[in-house]
């Protein structure tokens, strides 16, 4: 039988993971999905995600896809894998796609939520997934910060290292905003791809705007550096959340030569 590829919309809790990529004697998303596919189907079949969350980092959007001989129906895979997943982990969706669809390379955008507490007093419900901050934020510098991201520019000051598979800073920024409701403060960010650690860089950086601990024209000088590592400090994992992965068209839309 000729193997298929199918895409997988996952959620999960990241929180006791060493991110989505497998380690070696380590746990992560992938090597959870790859044993329960294993389970499943019979087969060791290599699962390729769209964006590589790091340790402690949760999605609910997450897109990854993997080849396959078996004709199990798509509801099957579902369950199936649920079942053999951990509870932190599961399949939310599952589609059969043309074997030219590539997660990674066919994406427009990936969008992502860091989420913040902004409060005096800590709160054991919303520890796992938010990040608790105890002085005022002043949302309106903060966003006024957030402005200079917008467009296409040079991150590097947003990573926390370059590595050699990097071969330039350059990423396009399509929006950058903060909103806050009561307690809750959301920051939403969605580019064409992330440098390591950009999010999570520039939440560290854009809470010190909102602390006063910095300046706007500052925040921006940083931008115009182009400095590994000069943004931050980098915010924590347990805050940020991979939302979604944007494509030009449904699922569906990537089956034709089935």
């Amino acid at each position: 039988m000729v193997a298929t590829k199918i895409v997988l919309i996952m959620e999960y809790d990241g929180t006791h993971y060493h991110g989505f990529q497998l380690q070696v004697n380590l746990p992560t998303i992938q090597g959870e999905t790859e044993k329960a596919l294993r389970k499943l189907t019979g087969e060791r079949s290599r699962v390729i995600t769209a964006s590589r969350t790091d340790a402690g980092v949760h999605a609910k959007g997450q897109v990854v896809s993997f080849r396959t001989k078996s004709s199990l129906p798509l509801e099957t895979f579902i369950n199936g894998l649920n079942y053999y997943l951990p509870r932190d982990i599961a399949v939310k969706a599952a589609h059969r796609v043309s074997d030219s669809f590539n997660v990674r390379r066919s994406a427009l955008s990936r969008e992502y939520n860091y989420y913040i507490l902004n409060s005096r007093i800590r709160s054991p419900f919303r520890e796992v997934f938010f990040y608790l901050v105890g002085g005022h934020l002043d949302i309106e510098a903060m966003n006024q910060a957030c402005q200079a991201l917008i467009g296409e520019h040079d991150f590097a000051s947003f990573a926390s290292a370059i590595g050699v598979g990097i071969k330039n800073t350059i990423r396009r920024l399509y929006r950058a905003e903060m909103e806050k409701d009561g307690e809750l403060v959301v920051f939403n960010m969605v580019a064409n791809s992330f440098l390591p650690h950009q999010v999570r860089n520039t939440v560290g950086a854009l809470i010190r705007v909102g602390l006063g601990k910095m300046t706007v024209d500052e925040f921006h000088r940083i931008i115009e550096a182009k400095k590994p590592g000069l943004a931050g400090p980098t915010a924590p994992a347990c805050g940020l959340c991979l939302m979604r992965i944007n494509y030009p068209h449904s699922f569906e839309g990537y089956n034709e030569n089935l």
